[in-house]
């Protein structure tokens, strides 16, 4: 009688403990249901970039960036007879000992002066050069045309006043006083016959001369203004 008293009791306390672990275990199912709503609920937002945005550099070592309607450049004449000089044009070395393309002379590049293509360089020979030849070159640049001129060694020997004239005309006020052995650099345009800003001498004096019978370097760089279409400058 004990025995059978006995196993109804036993199993009633496993069905409580089987409906205990039905009913925690659908708790726990509804709570996971209930989080994995939860967590799709939230908003996600993408994350904002900001743009970054390059300053301008300043172009051939100058110290400030040009204004849009200006090209940068640096010029600088020889030493002496032993380094030749050097012609930056927005950022770009045209004409340098390094790249092999300088010579004793008149070391020119000449640029487009409304959209800044380098049209033409060249070293015009003043010492063993055809004058003819070389006031030819100077008179067939284009006006409106930007000129940029270096020295090297010595520019007179074969230099004439009609040459001289030519860069008067391109705004040169130093060529006519140009002299033996001096050093020169100059910017300006063609078929202007307004007075440049941008030109540098430095005399051959053997009191002040720094490299023998040479004077010292000349360096010349600026901002120089865009030629318009009308043929005005900007």
């Amino acid at each position: 009688m004990r025995n059978r008293a006995v196993l109804p009791l036993a199993a009633v306390i496993v069905v409580l403990l089987i409906t205990w672990a039905v009913s925690f275990n659908s708790f726990d199912v509804q709570e996971k249901a209930r989080n994995i709503l939860r967590f799709n609920k939230v908003k996600v937002t993408k994350p904002k970039f900001k743009t970054v945005t390059t300053a301008p550099k300043a172009k051939c070592g100058l110290s400030r960036v040009c204004p849009p309607d200006h090209f940068a450049f640096y010029i600088v004449s020889g030493a002496a007879n032993v380094v030749g000089p050097k012609i930056c044009f927005e950022g770009k070395i045209i004409m340098s000992n390094v790249k092999n393309n300088v010579g004793s002379g008149l070391n020119i590049v000449v640029v487009n002066g409304e959209n800044g293509d380098v049209e033409t360089f060249a070293y015009l020979n003043m010492q063993i050069g055809n004058p003819d030849d070389i006031l030819a070159y100077l008179k067939n640049i284009d006006p409106g045309m930007i000129v940029l001129v270096a020295s090297f060694d010595d520019v007179t020997a074969k230099m004439t006043d009609e040459m001289r004239e030519v860069f008067v005309g391109m705004g040169s006020t130093l060529i006519t006083s140009v002299k033996h052995r001096d050093n020169w650099v100059f910017a300006g345009r063609a078929g202007r016959d307004n007075k440049s800003l941008f030109e540098k001498q430095a005399a051959n004096d053997e009191s002040t001369n720094v490299y023998g019978d040479w004077p010292e370097v000349v360096e010349l760089s600026g901002c120089y203004p865009r030629t318009l279409t009308d043929g005005k400058v900007s």
